[in-house]
């Protein structure tokens, strides 16, 4: 397992980014930004409740007394992150959002040296800058007009740290539970929190109104959701979140990818560059470290 901890990162992010697909037949099918977010969550936390429940019963018991973790991972990570970002893309443009959204690797980089001892080495810096301007040439925020607002700016970041805060809070879970019992938990703890606020009438009378809407309700909760958030969370148990966080940053290549080959997007060169750019950041994180530290590569050990 430990030595696909990385794989299993980048596959993460291969599927979050395509996401775009299911999104946009939901968001054509009447449903806001806020209900499809409310959607993932809801049906994730359902699938993997009944997945864990048959497969492995005494996985679902956690002490309460945890309950922190699961509300730091589902609400202050995976609920607040949605909202600052669906909130920066109101305000802002599209891709100003999306570059805002990816400050994520800087925040988890630096709380990773507060609270775990992660080294920041000179390769990682690398690789966040490499990262960082790739997600910018991919988005388009060096090449245009950002349209920044100040509250903008302001939700932007507290989109990146918002979705920083799952490597953290994440991390902290595993070294007590199971990677299916936190991908689990973190779910049904942000699937209750949206709950009361994502109109559930509205869903359901639209999912029953177009038959084809359930199929992508069920494709975004297995295919970008509970499948990249296991892998993701698998491999953040053997691989610093510093090092995962920029992995991830895999996602907008791969968005970008899907907007060209499915509906027919430019490809610019500023994209094109972007992408070689975030490649390079996942290469030297992976070769370089792992050949100066040998079999024994930084890992997160669980008690």
């Amino acid at each position: 397992m430990k030595k696909f901890a990385s794989l299993f990162i980048i596959i993460a992010a291969v599927c979050w980014g395509v996401i775009g697909i299911f999104t946009r037949s939901l968001t054509e099918a009447g449903l806001s930004s806020f209900q499809i977010s409310s959607v993932r969550c809801i049906s994730a936390g359902i699938v993997l409740s009944a997945f864990l429940g048959i497969r492995s019963p005494s996985a679902l018991k956690i002490d309460w007394r945890d309950l922190w973790m699961f509300f730091g991972t589902g609400v202050c990570s995976i609920v607040f992150f949605n909202v600052c970002y669906f909130t920066t893309m109101e305000l802002t443009t599209l891709s100003a959002a999306a570059i805002l959204l990816y400050t994520a690797p800087i925040f988890v980089v630096v709380m990773s040296a507060i609270f775990f001892r992660e080294k920041i080495t000179p390769i990682k810096i690398i690789a966040l800058v490499l990262a960082f301007c790739g997600c910018g040439f991919i988005t388009g925020v060096f090449t245009g007009n950002m349209g920044m607002t100040p509250l903008g700016i302001l939700t932007g970041l507290g989109s990146g740290f918002g979705y920083a805060l799952y490597s953290i809070f994440g991390r902290a879970a595993l070294a007590k539970y199971s990677s299916l019992t936190v991908t689990t938990y973190t779910f049904i703890v942000a699937g209750i929190c949206v709950l009361p606020f994502c109109r559930i009438g509205d869903i359901i009378r639209n999912t029953a109104a177009q038959p084809g809407v359930l199929l992508h309700v069920v494709l975004l909760a297995a295919v970008s959701t509970v499948i990249p958030y296991l892998l993701y969370t698998a491999g953040l148990r053997h691989t610093e979140a510093g090092k995962a966080s920029v992995m991830a940053s895999v996602e907008p290549v791969v968005a970008s990818a899907v907007g060209i080959i499915l509906y027919h997007e430019g490809l610019t060169l500023s994209a094109a560059a972007g992408a070689l750019l975030v490649l390079a950041s996942v290469t030297i994180l992976n070769f370089p470290q792992t050949k100066q530290t040998g079999n024994k590569t930084h890992e997160l050990q669980t008690s």
